[in-house]
């Protein structure tokens, strides 16, 4: 079992900047996929960005150039650093961990608030 532990939500004005984190703990394997995941209220539960262990990265378009995904293996722990924040990035987000030993393995964290408003 994984637990995922999210920090860094909360209200920051339009143009602003925050650093969500989650830390990962319990059965992590050495191969996986770490990410962030939002959902608005009324809307489906959408990819922000994803961080391979190898450090491979990939983003939403409405994410790229404006958020940064990085994570650090020895601490088990994922970062999304967002700039230039508009209110549409007002969501819930979910950190997302993937490993596979066979089968595959899905964990979500409980979820952080962002909102973007003035």
């Amino acid at each position: 079992q994984v637990q995922l532990v999210e920090s860094g939500g909360g209200l920051v004005q339009p143009g602003g900047s925050l650093r969500l984190s989650c830390a990962a703990s319990g059965n992590i394997f050495s191969i996986n996929t770490m990410g962030w995941y939002r959902q608005a209220p009324g809307k489906q539960r959408e990819m922000v960005a994803g961080i391979t262990s190898g450090g491979d990265t990939n983003y939403a378009d409405s994410a790229k150039g404006r958020f940064t995904i990085s994570r650090d293996n020895a601490k088990n722990t994922v970062y999304l650093q967002m700039n230039s924040l508009k209110p549409e990035d007002t969501a819930a987000y979910y950190c997302n961990l993937n490993q596979k030993r066979f089968i595959s393995y899905t964990y979500w964290g409980q979820g952080t608030q962002v909102t973007v408003s003035s």
